[in-house]
């Protein structure tokens, strides 16, 4: 994953060999610039796992390895197949840990609500990642500008 590796005598003295001194601003800024990385990975994590995950639907036991999946892409299946169901057919329907036999015109309308809730998160969250990564890339500049190579922000 990450690998560390020591600097040569010639990288450490291509700043001119002086070592820089750190001002209180300067720490703010590498501060800033921790707590947005970690954003960053939360971020992402979230937007890996973003998924309807207290709205499931359950017909038979091969869609449930698929609906423990949680993605997207199961609750746009999971809308095909029901496309196929009988208008008079119950099916279960997962809201939290709790299924509901309910009509198959109910369950699509759910599911169609969900899908634009998921999507409207994700898209959410990718413009927070957005944000944070701009920002980062601006302390990041500034940072490198004031101390070159004495500092690590490769992420």
């Amino acid at each position: 994953m990450l690998s560390r590796r020591m600097l040569s005598k010639d990288d450490e003295n291509a700043n001119g060999g002086a070592d820089v001194e750190v001002s209180r601003e300067d720490q703010d800024k590498i501060n800033r610039f921790s707590r947005l990385h970690q954003r960053e990975k939360t971020i992402e994590d979230e937007l890996k796992t973003k998924t309807a995950a207290n709205i499931l639907f359950v017909r038979d036991p091969e869609l449930t390895s698929c609906a423990r999946q949680k993605d997207k892409e199961d609750l746009e299946e999971i809308s095909t197949e029901l496309e196929l169901a009988d208008e008079d057919e119950l099916v279960p329907y997962k809201i939290g840990d709790t299924f509901f036999n309910l009509p198959v015109p109910k369950v699509q309308s759910l599911l169609t609500s969900s899908t634009s809730s998921i999507e409207t998160q994700v898209e959410s969250l990718e413009e927070q990642l957005h944000e944070v990564k701009e920002e980062m890339q601006g302390l990041k500049g500034k940072l490198y500008a004031r101390f070159g190579r004495n500092i690590n922000l490769e992420t």
